[in-house]
């Protein structure tokens, strides 16, 4: 049971499409999983075609519509067919395609204290990462300077907030201080995308900070 959704907000901005590709990635991420927001996301969509239909078209190019014909008629040149995505038990289908495949096919990087971390290809100035926190680790006390989003895939955790399980999505802003710590059942993989560097208290992470783009 998915207890912690996403705002109203990021859905209207998703649905109008402004959002950054790694926000857009974790939204996307979280629908799949979620029955309540994803039909929270359709009634915006539903809006914004209303919208559309109620604004003045635009004028096409010159060159549209023999564009379009050759494109029907296999004239225009082919892009190559995505590479086949394993089903995985971890990984929803709009994030497996950015991990590469499956959660085994991930090329993880070690940060510390045994959690490792996978930067997304994501375009934009936010960023998106897999986070891998071994059971009953505890992340570095921290606060953000934007927005942080953490959507749960695996396993739990806690912080002085809330407990976040898979589907849960925690939004964190520049107003909120925290330090999750993994429950102990099972490693916590987590999807977090932020939009700006996070704020570390302890000196240490603040020195690594640079090298593992955080």
């Amino acid at each position: 049971m998915i207890e912690h959704h996403l705002t109203d907000d990021l859905l209207m901005a998703y649905a109008a499409g402004t959002l950054p590709e790694a926000f857009d990635l974790a939204v996307a991420t979280h629908l799949s999983m979620c029955d309540t927001c994803r039909a929270a996301a359709e009634s915006y969509d539903a809006v914004g075609g209303a919208v559309l239909d109620a604004t003045d078209g635009a004028q096409l190019s010159g060159d549209c519509l023999e564009a379009t014909l050759a494109r029907i008629r296999g004239e225009a040149p082919e892009t190559p067919a995505p590479r086949p995505i394993r089903a995985d038990s971890v990984l929803p289908d709009p994030l497996a395609r950015y991990a590469g495949g499956s959660l085994d096919d991930v090329v993880w990087r070690s940060v510390g204290m045994g959690v490792k971390q996978a930067l997304l290809p994501t375009t934009g100035s936010a960023t998106a990462r897999l986070l891998c926190i071994p059971a009953g680790t505890a992340m570095p006390d921290h606060g953000h300077r934007g927005t942080e989003l953490t959507l749960v895939l695996q396993g739990a955790f806690s912080d002085e907030t809330a407990t976040f399980a898979r589907g849960d999505v925690e939004i964190a802003t520049a107003a909120d201080d925290h330090m999750p710590v993994a429950d102990i059942g099972e490693d916590c993989v987590c999807l977090a995308v932020t939009d700006a560097p996070l704020r570390f208290k302890g000196w240490l992470p603040r020195l690594a900070q640079p090298f593992l783009g955080i």
